[in-house]
């Protein structure tokens, strides 16, 4: 793909992820459900989480496509570095968890993830815009251009850092408030909540794999973009 159409792709993808996320931040109802509570904000939901992460890759990426469009490809080369490395670790693998694990447990019983009573809260096509086009974004950008992914055991540890802040972030939530982010976690015990996190770690893991598999069937082992 030309860099001008790849700048124009990513600046759109951009566009769209920043009012996404702008819509689901400033969401306004006079009476919110009773399965919503303020600590935290919108910050405590990892789809929030990752329609910002997702706009930021993109900026990042329309900025690397900038670079090289004016020819500073010292620049460049960082930026892409950066770019390939936020699409790796976390913009596939974690878009692809969300897409995955909300619609398996929305079909199964919606109000563990999604209260039928957020139906009057956040438009439908909010809902899949948050949910949904996230994993065509994924798949759409691998096929756009190749990454360069970092070595395993690197990618698996940044990885799994993020997870671990994550999960110590639902349960401070937790601590402080006495509710669970999501109603699901109060199904288990202790210990099935731990099984639960390993459980959800592992299919990050599997997501990360698979972003590679896809990235290396495509553009093969020696081709990158520089």
């Amino acid at each position: 793909m030309e860099i001008s159409t790849l700048a124009t792709y990513h600046c759109l993808a951009f566009v769209w992820y920043f009012f996404v996320a702008y819509s689901i931040t400033h969401v306004k109802t006079e009476e919110p459900p009773s399965e919503l509570f303020l600590y935290g904000g919108q910050w405590k939901y990892l789809t929030v989480l990752n329609l910002v992460l997702q706009a930021v890759f993109y900026g990042v990426s329309f900025l690397a496509d900038v670079l090289r469009l004016i020819k500073k490809l010292r620049c460049a080369k960082c930026v892409i570095s950066s770019r390939d490395l936020l699409f790796s670790v976390l913009a596939f693998p974690v878009s692809t968890f969300v897409s995955i694990s909300f619609w398996v447990l929305y079909t199964y019983n919606r109000e563990l993830v999604y209260p039928k009573s957020l139906d009057g809260v956040i438009p439908l096509w909010l809902n899949h815009a948050m949910h949904t086009a996230v994993f065509p974004f994924a798949l759409l950008e691998i096929l756009a251009l190749p990454h360069r992914y970092p070595a395993k055991k690197k990618g698996l540890i940044l990885l799994g850092f993020v997870a671990f802040l994550y999960i110590s972030w639902v349960l401070w939530i937790y601590s402080v408030t006495g509710e669970w982010v999501y109603p699901l976690f109060a199904l288990f015990s202790p210990s099935g909540l731990a099984a639960f996190f390993a459980g959800s770690l592992a299919i990050v893991v599997f997501c990360y794999n698979f972003g590679e598999f896809l990235n290396r069937m495509i553009w093969g082992q020696s081709k990158f973009s520089s």
